[in-house]
């Protein structure tokens, strides 16, 4: 193998390596590209000043939903990461819950770049 072998590249289970921007560039729409760098970009420009952890990651453990939304839209395109990325958020508003029983929760969950305003919990 040489030092350009796309193999070297992938992970010991055949997928391109998850934090590859570019990994499955030619098998998703332009659309899902587009999606992915938005979500790229939540996460190095938006989420770190949050200063908040992904509830689910926190606690399930494993990737947070930032990860599993571009994870699904480099596998399933734009359109086939619809429903899984909506289940994701839903265990993850369940995962603030678990966290959280007794508190009202309440701030903005960035989609995309795209603020959606939340709040849930006891008053």
């Amino acid at each position: 193998m040489s030092a350009s072998d796309p193999a070297l590249d992938r992970p010991a289970s055949g997928r391109p390596a998850p934090d590859r921007p570019d990994a499955d560039a030619g098998s998703v729409s332009r659309a899902a590209r587009l999606a992915d760098r938005a979500v790229a970009w939540y996460q190095v420009r938006v989420s770190p000043r949050t200063r908040t952890s992904c509830a689910h990651r926190v606690a399930h453990g494993g990737e947070s939903c930032s990860q599993a939304v571009r994870r699904t839209l480099r596998s399933s395109g734009l359109l086939g990461s619809a429903v899984p990325t909506l289940a994701r958020f839903a265990a993850c508003y369940r995962a603030v819950r678990l966290l959280t029983p007794h508190q009202r929760v309440r701030g903005v969950c960035c989609c995309g770049g795209i603020p959606i305003p939340f709040g849930f919990g006891r008053r």
